[in-house]
Formats: structure tokens, C-alpha cells, sequence
């Protein structure tokens, strides 16, 4: 146990666990693989040590880039500068993500017509984002009784936004609030 648990923390842990990790010149232990040049060209198939004598010769790599293949199909490259280009393309694809996000605004049955305008201008530039937007309406008390105010509010909204959003689920009631569900249309 303590020596799995020293060899694990040794390489890093599970994280090792989780990487693609090639196996590079020496580590190649098999009798014959076949060789693919720099420029990727075949070079045929040899043993593992003529294609590292190679590899030693060109001053570049040997990695095993399948290792399921009969027999293991190995590159000359450079692998630290393949590693490096990999890790900036990781990282410029992790830049280049957007996480959409579900916005909410709350109104109450009897909101006002500037506030309504305030709350409509904030789920456009929501939606302009590029997030879904949550709209819901809470009830309190005898506004129970009068639903179709809070239905009729948010059809209202969502007619207004009709131009930037599309209407995912209509003006449904969970508990004391009714809710709609708008998400921003392709085009924008």
C-alpha cells in the first residue's frame, strides 16, 4: 500500500492517470515497429533500436503514436516542441469557450412600466450575451388569486423580446412563482 502510494505521488498522482503520455525513445521496448519520418513520409518497418539510432542521427524523437497498431507505428519528431504547440492549443481552445449561463429576473405581478422597461433592456443585453434568460414572476399573498396578471406579464415580456429570443417553455407555475424560459435565436 505505502509503495503504491509513494509511486503515485511520485508521478504526480492521479492526474498522470488522466493524461495521453507517449512513450518516447528509450521507453520503446518492442522488437519491430514501423517508422514514420518528420515530414511523414513511411520509412518502413525496423527494430526499435535502428529507428532510435535515427531518430539520435536527425537529432530529433522517437514516439510511439500507436501503440495498438501491429506492428506500433512510431514518428520522429520533436516532442517537446509537439508537447508545447499541444498545451497552446489546449489553452486557446479553453479561451475561446462560452459557458452559457441561465440569467434570472424577478418581477412581481404589480411591477410598473419603467420597471418593466428596466427588466426588458437587462434581458436583451442578457440575451445579446449570448445566456438564456429565466423570467418569473412571484405571488404573494391574495396575488394567488390572480394568476392570469402574472401570465399575462410575462407573455407580454416575452412578445417584447420576440425579436432577439425564442420562448422555450411557456409561462409555467412552481410553488408561488410562474416562470418562462427564454434562449437567445442562432442568427444573433
Amino acid at each position: 500500500m505505502l509503495c503504491a502510494f509513494a509511486f503515485l505521488f511520485w508521478n504526480g498522482g492521479a492526474s498522470v492517470i488522466s493524461k495521453v503520455v507517449h512513450q518516447v525513445n528509450e521507453e520503446i521496448r518492442d522488437k519491430e515497429i514501423r517508422l514514420i519520418g518528420e515530414t511523414g513520409e513511411q520509412l518502413g518497418i525496423m527494430s526499435s533500436e535502428e529507428a532510435l539510432d535515427i531518430a539520435e542521427e536527425r537529432g530529433l524523437d522517437l514516439v510511439k503514436i500507436s501503440p495498438q497498431a501491429v506492428p506500433p507505428v512510431c514518428k520522429l519528431m520533436n516532442y517537446g516542441k509537439y508537447r508545447f504547440e499541444q498545451s497552446k492549443r489546449e489553452k486557446e481552445a479553453r479561451k475561446n469557450q462560452h459557458v452559457v449561463e441561465i440569467k434570472e429576473i424577478r418581477m412581481s405581478p404589480g411591477i410598473d412600466v419603467g420597471d418593466f422597461n428596466t427588466k426588458l433592456k437587462n434581458a436583451q443585453k442578457f440575451l445579446a450575451d449570448g445566456n438564456r434568460v429565466k423570467v418569473s414572476v412571484r405571488f404573494r399573498g391574495r396575488e394567488m388569486a390572480h394568476t392570469e396578471i402574472g401570465r399575462g406579464l410575462l407573455n407580454k415580456f416575452a412578445e417584447q423580446c420576440a425579436e432577439a429570443a425564442t420562448l422555450d417553455k411557456a409561462a409555467k407555475m412552481e410553488g408561488r412563482n410562474m416562470s418562462i424560459f427564454l434562449s437567445p435565436k442562432a442568427g444573433k
